[in-house]
C-alpha cells in the first residue's frame, strides 16, 4: 500500500476526528437511553419522552453508520450484499466519473460559455500591456528559444535547411523575378550610384596606369610601324579615354549613361518575357545553386544564424529582446482598446479549445477511467474515504439528531392521540 502524502495524512486525521465525534453522538444517545430507562423505573414521566428520543437517535445513528461504512467496506466484516460498494464497483465508478467529466466539463457548450465569461482576451491584453509582464514573457520566450536550440541537432538542421533552400530556389523561376526587380531598380535610378562609382574608378585607374594603354597599343601595332608612332598613338588614345571617362563621371545626361540605362531596361524586359533570356537565366541559376561554395555557404549558414539568435536571446539589451518586449506590450495595449481584435482572439481561442476538447475528449475521459480501474480496490476505497470521509461523518451526526427529534415527535403525537 502506497505511503500517504502529507496532505492526505492531514485529511485522514480530520476523518478520524469526525468519526470520533459521530461515534460520541451515538454513545450519548445510548447513555440517554439508559438514563431514561432508569428514571422510568422511578416513575418520571419525562423519562418516557427522553427514552423515545434516545431510542430513535440510536436507530438513526446505527442506520447512517451502516450506510456510510457500506460505501467503503463490509460493516463488522460481514459480507452483507450491496456493501463495500466502492471497492467492488471501482470499474463502474471510473467509467461513471469519466462520463460525468466528459458530459459536464468537456462539452462544447461548457467550454465556450466558460471562456466567454472569463473574457480571456481583455484580461490578457491588460496583463501584457504592463511593461513588467511584457519583460517576463520576453524572458520566458528567450529561455524557451535557447532550450529549443540547445536540444536540436545542428547536423539535422543544416541538412533540412539545405534541402529547403535548394528546393525553394529550384522551384522559383529566376527570370521574371529578376526582370521585375531590375526594371523597378532602373526606373527608380537605383543603378546611378553604381555608374558613378564605376566612372570614378575608371578615371582613377586610367590616370594611374597610362603604361597599360601603351603596352596594349604597341603590342597590337604592326611590325613595320615606327616605335615613336606607336607611343604617340598610345598617348593619344589614353588621353581620349581619360577624357571620355571623366565626361561620363561628370555629366549626368551623358550619352554613355543613357545607353547604359536603355541596355538595363531592355535587359529587364527580356528577363521577364524573352524565352531565350529566361532559359539562360535558369541555366545560370542552376549553375550557381550547384556550385560547391554556394552549397557550403547554405549548409553552414545555420551555425551563424544559431549563434546570432542565442547571443541575442541571452543579451537583455539586444535588439531582438527589446523589439520582442515592445511588440508584446504593444499587442497587449491593442487588445485592451480594440474590440474587433479582442473578438477575433476570443473566437480563435474558443475554436482552438473546442477543437482540442472535442478531438481528445475520449482520450481525456479514458485517462480518468483507466486510472481509476488501475487502482487497487482497497487503495481506491482508502483514497475516496480520505477525500470525502470527513463530510460523510456529518451524515451520521445528522442521522442521530434527526432520529432523536423524529422519535420524540412521534412519541409525543402518540401520547396526544
Amino acid at each position: 500500500m502506497r505511503q500517504l502524502s502529507p496532505a492526505e495524512v492531514i485529511k485522514r486525521r480530520g476523518v478520524r476526528r469526525m468519526k470520533a465525534v459521530a461515534s460520541g453522538f451515538l454513545l450519548a444517545a445510548v447513555g440517554l437511553y439508559v438514563l431514561a430507562r432508569w428514571q422510568e423505573g422511578h416513575g418520571a414521566t419525562w423519562a418516557q419522552y427522553l427514552g423515545a428520543a434516545a431510542q430513535a437517535a440510536m436507530v438513526g445513528a446505527l442506520a447512517d453508520w451502516f450506510a456510510v461504512t457500506a460505501l467503503f467496506r463490509h460493516p463488522l466484516g460481514l459480507p452483507i450484499p450491496h456493501t463495500a460498494i466502492i471497492p467492488n464497483r471501482k470499474e463502474a465508478l471510473g467509467r461513471s466519473l469519466g462520463d460525468f467529466v466528459g458530459e459536464n466539463f468537456l462539452s462544447e457548450q461548457v467550454i465556450r460559455a466558460r471562456l466567454r465569461a472569463i473574457g480571456l482576451s481583455a484580461r490578457l491584453g491588460g496583463w501584457l500591456a504592463d511593461d513588467k509582464h511584457a519583460e517576463r514573457v520576453t524572458q520566458e520566450a528567450a529561455g524557451l528559444l535557447r532550450g529549443v536550440l540547445a536540444v536540436l541537432r545542428d547536423d539535422d538542421l543544416q541538412a533540412v535547411l539545405s534541402r529547403t533552400v535548394n528546393r525553394w530556389l529550384n522551384e522559383q523561376p529566376i527570370g521574371p523575378v529578376a526582370g521585375r526587380v531590375l526594371g523597378k531598380f532602373v526606373a527608380d535610378d537605383g543603378h546611378r550610384p553604381l555608374i558613378d562609382l564605376l566612372a570614378r574608378r575608371a578615371v582613377e585607374w586610367l590616370e594611374q596606369h597610362p603604361d597599360a594603354i601603351e603596352r596594349t597599343v604597341t603590342g597590337e601595332a604592326p611590325m613595320w610601324t615606327p616605335r615613336f608612332v606607336d607611343e604617340r598613338v598610345a598617348r593619344r588614345i589614353h588621353k581620349e579615354l581619360v577624357k571620355f571617362a571623366a565626361a561620363v563621371r561628370d555629366e549626368p545626361q551623358h550619352q554613355a549613361r543613357a545607353a547604359i540605362d536603355d541596355f538595363l531596361a531592355d535587359f529587364a524586359r527580356q528577363l521577364a518575357s524573352d524565352p531565350v533570356t529566361l532559359a539562360q537565366a535558369e541555366r545560370f541559376k542552376q549553375e550557381l545553386i550547384n556550385h560547391r561554395e554556394v552549397q557550403r555557404l547554405v549548409g553552414s549558414s545555420w551555425q551563424a544564424m544559431r549563434s546570432m539568435i542565442v547571443s541575442a536571446a541571452e543579451d537583455e539589451d539586444s535588439e531582438l529582446r527589446l523589439r520582442m518586449r515592445d511588440a508584446i506590450a504593444a499587442f497587449g495595449r491593442r487588445l485592451e482598446s480594440d474590440d474587433r481584435l479582442r473578438s477575433k482572439v476570443d473566437t480563435w481561442v474558443e475554436g482552438a479549445a473546442v477543437h482540442v476538447v472535442v478531438t481528445y475528449r475520449a482520450e481525456i475521459t479514458a485517462l480518468i477511467t483507466d486510472t481509476v480501474q488501475a487502482w487497487d480496490a482497497q487503495e481506491t476505497s482508502r483514497k475516496v474515504e480520505i477525500q470525502v470521509g470527513r463530510d460523510l461523518q456529518f451524515i451520521r451526526i445528522n442521522g442521530t439528531v434527526v432520529g432523536a427529534l423524529a422519535g420524540l415527535l412521534i412519541y409525543a403525537l402518540t401520547r396526544l392521540t
